[in-house]
């Protein structure tokens, strides 16, 4: 089902929904699902244009929403997105932790170590640091809530190790946390998508320009996985936003502290085609 089926079912009336890197991709896929099941929501990106783009795109649908930009590598960004859900709607009743991205794809020892650095901030600190920012408020409010931290498969780990290692944090979060908030009647869970086609990216994830020697890393790294999927494509951002939406909403309220891998591949990971040694260097 898609977003255009989504209107009857309002799963999520009367809910405020937080979506972080939301003006694009799985996250803006995600906001308008959520939005479309009748949640008001709050467009949480580092880049403002496209945030207010989005935003402007959810209205049009009749969605209440508003923007936060924030830089969510530090507590102080993820602690202002969250105070603007409660000061535009009231509260927060669903999080989506969507930030984040893997930037470079080559062998481990090819990184340096700004960008391992990089990685790490870019997809491991803002899941954390708005888990942190978000979980008393929803404590306080005293209504439950539910909260999804969007991983990846690439926790089994090729071609792009720091990411993989700050995708693994994001389910140990998710499971942990989940233990912690079960007497609050607070969900947590993790969405691990695989490859997933994202059309037209408004914010770029590299700070300058790959090197050629990073763009044939980067499409023999694509080649690979689309080559592992057990359904032999990518996903589509609205089918990683319908699991999302799932887990959310009321229909999962026995779900938590589940890891669950919506990009499935085949075994074929450690060896043979694939490895390090057959990428163009």
């Amino acid at each position: 089902m898609g977003t255009e089926a989504t209107t009857a079912c309002r799963r999520f009336e009367s809910k405020v929904a937080v979506v972080t890197g939301a003006a694009q991709g799985i996250g803006f896929a995600t906001a308008l699902r959520l939005g479309l099941e009748g949640a008001s929501v709050v467009v949480v990106d580092r880049a403002e244009g496209p945030a207010s783009d989005a935003v402007a795109a959810l209205k049009a649908r009749n969605i209440p929403a508003v923007s936060a930009c924030a830089d969510l590598g530090n507590y102080e960004g993820a602690e202002r997105a969250m105070e603007s859900a409660v000061a535009e709607f009231g509260g927060i009743d669903v999080l989506v932790n969507n930030v984040g991205g893997t930037v470079w794809k080559k062998p481990f020892w090819f990184y340096t170590e700004e960008e391992i650095q990089l990685e790490v901030e870019r997809s491991f600190w803002p899941p954390l640091w708005c888990c942190r920012a978000a979980v008393p408020i929803m404590i306080q409010q005293k209504r439950g809530g539910s909260i999804i931290n969007v991983g990846s498969n690439a926790t089994e780990g090729i071609f792009r190790i720091p990411y993989s290692a700050s995708k693994g944090g994001v389910a140990a979060l998710s499971t942990a946390l989940a233990i912690e908030l079960a007497d609050f009647d607070i969900r947590v869970n993790c969405v691990s998508p695989g490859a997933t086609e994202v059309r037209d990216r408004k914010t770029e994830r590299a700070p300058s320009a790959l090197t050629e020697q990073d763009e044939r890393w980067t499409a023999a790294f694509y080649n690979y996985i689309k080559a592992e999927s057990l359904l032999g494509r990518s996903a589509t951002v609205d089918e990683q936003a319908a699991v999302i939406a799932f887990l959310a909403s009321d229909d999962a309220s026995y779900v938590t502290g589940e890891v669950i891998d919506t990009g499935k591949r085949g075994m074929s990971i450690s060896r043979g085609t694939g490895s390090p040694a057959d990428l163009p260097g």
